[in-house]
Protein backbone atom coordinates (compact mmCIF):
# COMPACT_ATOMS: atom_id res chain seq x y z
CA UNK A 1 0.00 0.00 0.00
CA UNK A 2 1.75 3.32 -0.63
CA UNK A 3 -0.18 6.52 0.46
CA UNK A 4 -0.54 9.79 -1.33
CA UNK A 5 -0.56 12.83 0.88
CA UNK A 6 -1.47 16.14 -1.00
CA UNK A 7 -3.88 14.12 -3.27
CA UNK A 8 -5.95 16.28 -4.57
CA UNK A 9 -3.21 18.56 -6.11
CA UNK A 10 -1.79 19.08 -9.61
CA UNK A 11 1.58 16.59 -8.79
CA UNK A 12 -0.63 14.36 -5.84
CA UNK A 13 -3.48 13.57 -8.35
CA UNK A 14 -1.18 12.65 -11.09
CA UNK A 15 0.94 9.91 -8.58
CA UNK A 16 -2.52 8.66 -7.95
CA UNK A 17 -3.63 7.98 -11.65
CA UNK A 18 0.08 6.84 -12.18
CA UNK A 19 0.49 4.06 -9.12
CA UNK A 20 -3.26 2.85 -9.98
CA UNK A 21 -2.36 2.56 -13.55
CA UNK A 22 0.67 0.57 -12.63
CA UNK A 23 -1.55 -1.65 -10.65
CA UNK A 24 -0.68 -0.70 -7.38
CA UNK A 25 -2.93 -0.15 -4.14
CA UNK A 26 -3.11 3.94 -2.91
CA UNK A 27 -5.01 5.37 -0.17
CA UNK A 28 -5.38 8.69 -1.38
CA UNK A 29 -5.24 11.56 2.00
CA UNK A 30 -7.43 14.57 1.70
CA UNK A 31 -8.98 16.76 4.17
CA UNK A 32 -12.23 16.57 2.43
CA UNK A 33 -13.12 12.92 1.52
CA UNK A 34 -16.50 14.01 0.05
CA UNK A 35 -15.03 16.61 -2.22
CA UNK A 36 -11.80 14.70 -3.66
CA UNK A 37 -13.04 13.38 -6.87
CA UNK A 38 -10.14 10.95 -7.11
CA UNK A 39 -9.57 7.98 -9.33
CA UNK A 40 -11.79 4.68 -9.01
CA UNK A 41 -9.48 2.26 -7.33
CA UNK A 42 -7.89 4.85 -4.84
CA UNK A 43 -8.73 4.35 -0.99
CA UNK A 44 -9.48 7.70 0.32
CA UNK A 45 -8.82 8.49 3.55
CA UNK A 46 -9.31 11.53 6.02
CA UNK A 47 -6.57 13.33 7.73
CA UNK A 48 -4.23 16.27 7.88
CA UNK A 49 -0.46 16.51 7.59
CA UNK A 50 -0.64 19.69 10.14
CA UNK A 51 -2.13 16.85 12.44
CA UNK A 52 -0.37 14.15 13.53
CA UNK A 53 -2.89 12.43 15.10
CA UNK A 54 -4.69 11.50 12.31
CA UNK A 55 -2.24 10.09 10.30
CA UNK A 56 -1.78 7.07 12.49
CA UNK A 57 -4.83 5.00 11.28
CA UNK A 58 -4.04 6.12 7.91
CA UNK A 59 -0.70 4.71 7.74
CA UNK A 60 -1.44 1.69 8.92
CA UNK A 61 0.05 -0.91 6.69
CA UNK A 62 1.58 1.84 4.13
CA UNK A 63 5.19 0.38 3.27
CA UNK A 64 5.85 3.66 1.14
CA UNK A 65 4.56 7.71 0.95
CA UNK A 66 4.51 10.20 -1.61
CA UNK A 67 4.63 13.29 1.03
CA UNK A 68 3.63 17.03 -0.03
CA UNK A 69 5.30 19.93 2.02
CA UNK A 70 3.16 21.40 4.87
CA UNK A 71 5.19 23.97 7.04
CA UNK A 72 5.56 22.42 10.16
CA UNK A 73 4.61 19.09 9.57
CA UNK A 74 8.30 16.92 9.63
CA UNK A 75 8.40 15.94 12.98
CA UNK A 76 5.09 14.84 13.27
CA UNK A 77 5.04 13.01 10.76
CA UNK A 78 8.31 11.52 10.73
CA UNK A 79 7.01 10.04 14.32
CA UNK A 80 3.72 8.89 12.85
CA UNK A 81 5.45 7.22 9.56
CA UNK A 82 8.50 5.43 11.84
CA UNK A 83 5.36 4.74 14.27
CA UNK A 84 3.28 2.66 12.00
CA UNK A 85 6.30 0.62 9.73
CA UNK A 86 6.62 3.06 6.94
CA UNK A 87 9.54 2.06 5.16
CA UNK A 88 10.03 4.52 2.15
CA UNK A 89 9.42 8.44 1.95
CA UNK A 90 9.58 10.45 -1.19
CA UNK A 91 9.19 14.56 -0.45
CA UNK A 92 8.24 16.66 -3.13
CA UNK A 93 10.72 19.19 -1.68
CA UNK A 94 11.96 22.37 -3.48
CA UNK A 95 14.81 23.59 -5.37
CA UNK A 96 15.27 26.96 -3.39
CA UNK A 97 16.54 24.20 -0.94
CA UNK A 98 20.80 25.90 -0.48
CA UNK A 99 22.35 23.07 0.76
CA UNK A 100 25.90 25.40 1.25
CA UNK A 101 23.81 27.22 3.92
CA UNK A 102 23.20 26.67 7.10
CA UNK A 103 19.90 28.97 7.15
CA UNK A 104 17.43 29.09 4.29
CA UNK A 105 16.99 32.54 3.89
CA UNK A 106 13.92 32.11 1.24
CA UNK A 107 10.61 31.56 3.13
CA UNK A 108 9.88 28.85 0.72
CA UNK A 109 13.07 26.84 1.05
CA UNK A 110 12.91 27.14 5.01
CA UNK A 111 10.04 25.16 5.68
CA UNK A 112 11.23 22.41 2.90
CA UNK A 113 14.63 22.63 4.07
CA UNK A 114 13.33 21.40 8.06
CA UNK A 115 11.12 18.64 6.73
CA UNK A 116 13.92 17.42 4.62
CA UNK A 117 15.78 17.66 7.86
CA UNK A 118 13.72 15.63 9.73
CA UNK A 119 13.51 12.91 7.08
CA UNK A 120 17.76 13.00 7.40
CA UNK A 121 17.34 12.22 11.13
CA UNK A 122 14.99 9.84 10.83
CA UNK A 123 15.54 5.58 10.20
CA UNK A 124 13.04 6.21 7.16
CA UNK A 125 14.36 5.44 3.20
CA UNK A 126 13.82 9.07 2.12
CA UNK A 127 14.19 10.30 -1.39
CA UNK A 128 14.27 14.45 -2.31
CA UNK A 129 12.48 15.80 -5.64
CA UNK A 130 13.60 19.21 -5.51
CA UNK A 131 11.03 20.37 -8.02
CA UNK A 132 11.79 23.35 -10.09
CA UNK A 133 9.08 25.93 -11.58
CA UNK A 134 5.95 23.87 -12.14
CA UNK A 135 3.94 24.64 -14.89
CA UNK A 136 0.80 24.67 -13.21
CA UNK A 137 2.07 28.46 -11.90
CA UNK A 138 0.88 29.85 -15.23
CA UNK A 139 -2.47 28.47 -14.71
CA UNK A 140 -3.22 31.63 -12.54
CA UNK A 141 -3.27 33.30 -16.10
CA UNK A 142 -6.55 31.58 -17.76
CA UNK A 143 -8.67 33.83 -15.46
CA UNK A 144 -7.14 36.27 -18.24
CA UNK A 145 -6.92 34.74 -21.15
CA UNK A 146 -10.84 33.19 -21.10
CA UNK A 147 -11.69 37.01 -20.76
CA UNK A 148 -9.66 38.24 -23.36
CA UNK A 149 -6.58 38.22 -25.48
CA UNK A 150 -4.24 40.27 -22.99
CA UNK A 151 -1.98 38.40 -20.06
CA UNK A 152 -1.22 41.42 -17.32
CA UNK A 153 1.48 40.31 -14.86
CA UNK A 154 4.66 41.85 -14.08
CA UNK A 155 8.00 41.10 -15.08
CA UNK A 156 7.56 39.66 -19.18
CA UNK A 157 11.34 38.88 -19.60
CA UNK A 158 11.61 36.60 -15.90
CA UNK A 159 12.46 33.23 -16.75
CA UNK A 160 12.14 29.89 -15.57
CA UNK A 161 12.01 25.72 -16.99
CA UNK A 162 8.21 25.09 -16.57
CA UNK A 163 8.32 21.62 -14.95
CA UNK A 164 5.30 19.29 -16.15
CA UNK A 165 3.39 17.76 -13.32
CA UNK A 166 2.99 14.79 -15.05
CA UNK A 167 6.91 14.14 -14.87
CA UNK A 168 6.85 15.43 -11.18
CA UNK A 169 4.99 12.57 -10.43
CA UNK A 170 6.58 10.18 -12.97
CA UNK A 171 9.69 10.54 -10.78
CA UNK A 172 7.92 10.46 -7.91
CA UNK A 173 6.32 6.76 -9.02
CA UNK A 174 9.67 5.30 -9.77
CA UNK A 175 10.87 6.71 -6.83
CA UNK A 176 8.03 4.80 -4.67
CA UNK A 177 8.32 1.54 -6.78
CA UNK A 178 11.72 0.83 -7.57
CA UNK A 179 14.82 0.13 -5.51
CA UNK A 180 18.20 2.30 -5.78
CA UNK A 181 15.79 6.23 -4.82
CA UNK A 182 16.96 5.73 -1.04
CA UNK A 183 19.16 9.30 -0.13
CA UNK A 184 18.88 10.34 -3.12
CA UNK A 185 17.93 14.24 -3.84
CA UNK A 186 16.52 14.85 -7.31
CA UNK A 187 17.12 18.32 -9.53
CA UNK A 188 13.57 18.55 -11.69
CA UNK A 189 12.88 21.36 -14.24
CA UNK A 190 11.73 21.15 -17.36
CA UNK A 191 13.41 20.77 -20.45
CA UNK A 192 13.99 24.65 -21.79
CA UNK A 193 14.43 27.96 -20.41
CA UNK A 194 11.45 29.96 -21.29
CA UNK A 195 10.69 33.80 -20.70
CA UNK A 196 6.81 34.55 -19.12
CA UNK A 197 6.11 36.27 -22.19
CA UNK A 198 6.86 33.67 -24.73
CA UNK A 199 4.77 31.22 -22.01
CA UNK A 200 1.65 33.25 -22.47
CA UNK A 201 2.75 33.26 -26.66
CA UNK A 202 2.55 28.87 -26.16
CA UNK A 203 -0.56 29.16 -24.36
CA UNK A 204 -1.74 31.12 -27.08
CA UNK A 205 -0.60 28.70 -29.85
CA UNK A 206 -2.35 26.05 -27.81
CA UNK A 207 -5.76 27.55 -27.59
CA UNK A 208 -5.58 28.49 -31.31
CA UNK A 209 -5.85 32.84 -30.36
CA UNK A 210 -2.94 34.94 -30.29
CA UNK A 211 -1.92 36.48 -26.84
CA UNK A 212 -0.60 39.38 -25.78
CA UNK A 213 1.92 39.63 -22.58
CA UNK A 214 1.17 43.30 -20.54
CA UNK A 215 3.17 43.81 -18.42
CA UNK A 216 2.59 45.74 -14.99
CA UNK A 217 4.72 47.60 -12.42
CA UNK A 218 5.88 45.27 -9.72
CA UNK A 219 4.14 47.74 -7.53
CA UNK A 220 0.51 47.31 -9.31
CA UNK A 221 0.82 43.86 -9.60
CA UNK A 222 1.98 43.23 -6.19
CA UNK A 223 -0.96 45.39 -5.23
CA UNK A 224 -3.36 43.44 -7.23
CA UNK A 225 -1.83 39.99 -6.17
CA UNK A 226 -1.81 40.44 -2.66
CA UNK A 227 -5.46 40.27 -2.28
CA UNK A 228 -5.01 36.11 -2.39
CA UNK A 229 -1.41 35.54 -1.79
CA UNK A 230 0.60 36.07 1.59
CA UNK A 231 3.67 38.62 2.10
CA UNK A 232 6.36 35.83 2.37
CA UNK A 233 4.64 34.09 -1.23
CA UNK A 234 4.56 37.42 -2.93
CA UNK A 235 8.52 38.58 -1.60
CA UNK A 236 9.80 35.21 -2.30
CA UNK A 237 8.10 35.57 -6.32
CA UNK A 238 8.85 38.97 -6.80
CA UNK A 239 12.69 38.38 -6.14
CA UNK A 240 13.04 35.47 -7.91
CA UNK A 241 11.61 37.03 -11.03
CA UNK A 242 13.44 40.15 -10.61
CA UNK A 243 16.45 38.44 -10.30
CA UNK A 244 16.05 36.08 -13.22
CA UNK A 245 15.30 38.45 -16.22
CA UNK A 246 17.64 38.83 -18.54
CA UNK A 247 19.63 35.69 -17.38
CA UNK A 248 18.19 31.49 -18.73
CA UNK A 249 17.34 29.35 -16.07
CA UNK A 250 19.02 26.78 -15.31
CA UNK A 251 17.58 22.97 -16.60
CA UNK A 252 18.73 20.16 -15.27
CA UNK A 253 18.43 16.21 -16.85
CA UNK A 254 17.06 14.59 -14.06
CA UNK A 255 13.59 13.94 -15.14
CA UNK A 256 15.10 12.25 -18.63
CA UNK A 257 17.64 10.13 -16.30
CA UNK A 258 15.12 8.66 -14.04
CA UNK A 259 11.75 8.13 -16.60
CA UNK A 260 13.99 7.75 -19.65
CA UNK A 261 12.77 10.07 -21.57
CA UNK A 262 13.05 13.77 -22.40
CA UNK A 263 10.61 16.36 -19.86
CA UNK A 264 7.68 16.95 -21.11
CA UNK A 265 8.08 20.98 -23.06
CA UNK A 266 5.74 23.52 -21.92
CA UNK A 267 4.30 23.45 -25.30
CA UNK A 268 2.78 20.16 -24.60
CA UNK A 269 1.76 21.23 -20.94
CA UNK A 270 -0.20 24.19 -22.54
CA UNK A 271 -2.07 21.62 -24.96
CA UNK A 272 -2.57 19.74 -22.14
CA UNK A 273 -3.90 22.54 -20.10
CA UNK A 274 -5.75 24.20 -23.30
CA UNK A 275 -9.49 23.62 -22.16
CA UNK A 276 -8.62 26.05 -18.60
CA UNK A 277 -7.33 29.07 -20.56
CA UNK A 278 -10.19 28.92 -23.44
Amino acid sequence: MILVTGATGNVGRNVVEQLLDAGHEVRALTRDPEQAKLPDGAEVACGDLGEPGTLRPVLTGVSAVFLFAAPGSGPGFVQAATAAGVRKVVFLSSSAVDDDVDEQTNPIASYHAEIERSLRASDLEWTFLRSGHMATNALPWAGQTRAGDVVRAPYAESTSAPVHEADLAAVAVRALTEPGHAGATYDLTGPESLTAREQVALIGEAIGRPLRYEELTPEAAREAMSRFMPPFILDTLFEQWADSVGKPARVSGDVEKIIGRPARTFARWATDHAADFR
